[in-house]
């Protein structure tokens, strides 16, 4: 019997996401109790410096939870995502708010969770696109339906870029201000996190006013949060 040729192109582009599926199960899987050394914007990062022309070394250091500062944790969850330990990774009332604020004539804003831009960082690339969007959402899906959100904090603390060749805590704390993630005091951890947003553009250890705004509000929501307590939420 002859197949025909689209009935030959549907079984294989089940076959396909068949395959992708497992594999991506598989993966999220071994990563949720295997130190993560490498993201995609690290090879990223690594492959537009090869095609411009200027070398770019990659700084990097995998810290475990403990050996990460509480009030690091506690800066990024105020500044980024502070229903962080409530959702399953969509925040659906700051997605809601920031549609109405564009259609009301605001500027379009982000509403990323932790658990999206760990999603994202880790397994995409950067860009803007439906396909990443939709890889985003499903690697969101698996790591929260996975991942304990510790874990999911913990990796994105560890892989977040902070500068030009700088990712993950351990390697900030150091760029920035020569201690070790676990050392970081509070005004350093909210420096870290106030310019999570613009990373390449933006100092921790020379804040401009703008940041030293920023990071003053996230001390503000830190403690609106109900300081260090906060995180047995997670």
């Amino acid at each position: 019997m002859i197949q025909l040729p689209w009935r030959r192109a549907g079984r294989l582009l089940a076959l396909v996401l068949l395959g992708f599926v497992g594999l991506s199960l598989l993966l999220v899987l071994l990563l949720r109790v295997v130190p993560v050394f490498g993201s995609m914007v690290m090879v990223e990062r690594k492959v537009q410096s090869w095609i411009a022309r200027e070398p770019i070394r990659i700084e990097h250091q995998w810290r475990a939870r403990d050996a990460l500062s509480d009030h690091a944790k506690l800066a990024v969850i105020a500044a980024e995502d502070q229903r962080f330990p409530l959702h399953r990774g969509f925040d659906v009332d700051e997605m809601r708010r920031a549609w109405e604020a564009s259609r009301n004539g605001g500027r379009l804003r982000g509403a990323s969770t932790i658990s999206q831009q760990t999603a994202k960082n880790l397994f995409l690339w950067t860009g803007r696109s439906w396909l990443r969007k939709g890889l985003e959402a499903w690697f969101t899906l698996l790591i929260e339906t996975l991942w304990p959100k510790e874990r999911i904090l913990e990796v994105y603390l560890n892989i977040a870029e902070w500068d030009h060749g700088v990712f993950g805590l351990e390697a900030a704390a150091r760029h920035y201000f020569g201690v070790s993630a676990a050392e970081l005091n509070v005004h350093q951890a909210s420096r870290l996190a106030a310019i999570l947003p613009n990373p390449r553009a933006w100092d921790a250890a020379r804040p401009g006013p703008h940041v030293e705004r920023r990071s003053a509000w996230i001390r503000q929501q830190m403690n609106n949060l109900g300081g260090i307590a906060y995180l047995e939420q997670l």
